[in-house]
């Protein structure tokens, strides 16, 4: 009897430690599979959920990727940019586009840009996201910047509701069509007084203006060496310089580009984003006494996009 007992006795013990096994077994294979679903190991069931597990981990990684990419210092949210200020050893330049995308300009832009293997800004109107998203994939994947330049490009004066739909719109959808979450914003026209940019340093948008221009928006349209010349002539540490990839034929911008970057880099100048050039002010110490903006307002006479 007491013979009988043991043998219950152990055969309870072999199942409590079979089950505590099996079940121990189970949960570090599911917490394994968990981690590998999680690690991208784990192929999902279907294609469609692989799909949708590849589109969710890739919007992830470039959402972050942007917010590093157009993130600046804390100081300058909701501030107004005219140029970096720097020591005057402190060589570098901003190049930036607005207007666009469009499908030959920026294309044709980022091609010299890649060629030199140097980065710039592109300040993009909503509508023209929309009507050419894939450009504006192109310049997010060339690693180049995103800022925000109203989805209709208008001047006018707009009260708080018009402003904030022609900001948060144009947000809107550079985000849905980039992954890019963007804190950069230049005013169209650079009017600083038409609610435009209220709203966005009410929202810590960094407002981007500019220190000199290669003249493309000029009217009659200056020639290509006087457009090299613009920059050449007026470069400085810190410098802005504003050009277009949209808004009409830019063939003289495309054309005088390489001749900018080959003048400036003569001029022992590098290239750098605007968040790039913000961090390198946010650490300066001794700076140069700034100097009065050069802005040209109403670069569209007759207050219409130029297609």
């Amino acid at each position: 009897m007491p013979s009988q007992k043991l043998s219950i006795s152990l055969k309870l013990i072999i199942v409590i430690l079979v089950t505590g096994a099996t079940s121990l077994g189970i949960s570090l294979l599911l917490g394994t599979i968990k981690l590998d679903y999680l690690l991208g190991i784990q192929q999902p069931k279907s294609e469609n959920q692989k799909a949708s597990q590849d589109k969710a981990m890739i919007g992830a990684a470039q959402a972050v990727f942007s917010t590093q990419i157009t993130q600046v210092p804390n100081k300058f949210q909701g501030t107004v940019i005219y140029q970096g200020k720097l020591k005057p050893n402190e060589k570098v330049i901003a190049l930036t586009f607005d207007d666009g995308p469009s499908p030959k300009n920026t294309a044709q832009i980022l091609e010299i840009l890649q060629k030199n293997k140097i980065k710039a800004t592109f300040f993009m109107i909503g509508q023209m996201v929309k009507y050419f998203p894939q450009v504006a994939k192109q310049v997010v994947a060339d690693g180049e910047v995103i800022g925000n330049h109203t989805w209709h490009h208008s001047y006018r004066h707009m009260n708080v509701v018009t402003a904030a739909s022609e900001i948060n719109t144009t947000a809107d959808i550079i985000y849905q069509t980039t992954g890019v979450k963007t804190t950069l914003f230049r005013p169209p026209g650079g009017f600083l007084n038409n609610g435009l940019a209220d709203y966005a340093k009410s929202q810590k948008y960094t407002v981007i203006m500019w220190s000199e221009v290669v003249g493309d928006a000029e009217r009659p349209l200056p020639q290509v060496p006087k457009m090299v010349k613009n920059v050449l002539k007026n470069a400085k540490p810190g410098a802005i310089v504003l050009m277009h990839d949209g808004g009409g034929n830019r063939s003289r911008t495309v054309q005088a580009l390489p001749e900018i970057i080959d003048g400036l880099k003569a001029q022992g100048y590098r290239f750098v984003t605007i968040p790039e050039l913000l961090e390198i002010q946010a650490q300066e110490k001794n700076l140069v006494t700034p100097v009065s903006p050069v802005v040209t307002n109403h670069e569209y006479p007759n207050n219409q996009l130029h297609h």
